[in-house]
């Protein structure tokens, strides 16, 4: 049995090596890994296909979160709550609990009435999204003379995409 087993393994890690010096020498002809080996970046549209349309409820959470420029990850992390618990409020007709309901309202900038309102209008925000919100919120518990340097570059670099674009 053992020595069936020694066999089993040998034959098992001859096959690997085999297969590394494969894509080994294809690599070396190349220049470049194989293209079956190149891993294509992570997109917002990757996502799985639903098999049936959302419910109204559901869809109105994700086109709030989408409207704020968060991740279901991010909402989580911001809620405190599972990134699997957000992605079940999204595709099912279940709201979140009671007491999710007023910190998802305050992350999404929305009143808890209009997160659950399913025919209301999704409105984009004027302040900024995502990162940059919750970046500015941290700026402003800083001292005000670092504000200003933060504040400083800040400018700088809009001026100079305002210059690039025009």
């Amino acid at each position: 049995m053992a020595v069936k087993r020694k066999v089993a393994v040998a034959s098992s890690l001859a096959c690997c090596s085999l297969i590394s010096g494969i894509l080994l020498i294809e690599w070396m002809q190349h220049d470049r890994p194989p293209s079956r080996l190149q891993i294509a970046p992570y997109t917002p549209d990757m996502g799985r296909k639903l098999k049936k349309p959302r419910p109204p409820q559901a869809a109105r959470l994700v086109a709030l979160r989408k409207a704020a420029g968060l991740s279901q990850a991010e909402l989580a992390r911001l809620v405190g709550e599972p990134q699997a618990n957000i992605a079940f409020w999204e595709r099912t007709e279940k709201p979140p609990r009671s007491d999710v309901l007023a910190k998802l309202a305050d992350v999404l900038g929305v009143r808890i009435e209009e997160l659950l309102d399913a025919h209301a209008p999704v409105a984009r925000r004027a302040s900024p999204a995502g990162q940059a919100r919750r970046l500015f919120e941290e700026v402003q518990k800083l001292p005000r003379r670092q504000q200003q340097k933060v504040l400083d570059v800040v400018s700088a670099i809009v001026e100079q995409f305002k210059r690039k674009a025009s």
